[in-house]
């Protein structure tokens, strides 16, 4: 069995029961231009550990929990 993927974000909005907004960043160098580019992706994630707004935080893929909640908060890194 493969390992479940693991992601850093910060969560941006917590207004749902027992569900977070995980914003992700990702930096990557332009195929043609080779600038450097910031790509944001917004992940809906379950919340057993109680993350707040503007935490930093650590989500694990996991089995589709809803519609579209398929990550899990793992770890607080940061408050």
């Amino acid at each position: 069995m493969a390992s479940r993927k693991t992601l850093k974000g910060v969560v941006v909005s917590d207004k749902m029961i027992g569900s977070v907004t995980v914003k992700v960043t990702r930096l990557f160098s332009h195929p043609l231009y080779k600038k450097r580019v910031r790509r944001d992706k917004k992940y809906i994630c379950d919340n057993p550990v109680g993350a707040k707004l503007n935490d930093e935080v650590l989500i694990e893929e996991s089995r589709p929990l809803s519609k579209r909640k398929h990550w899990r908060v793992i770890k607080v890194i940061k408050k």
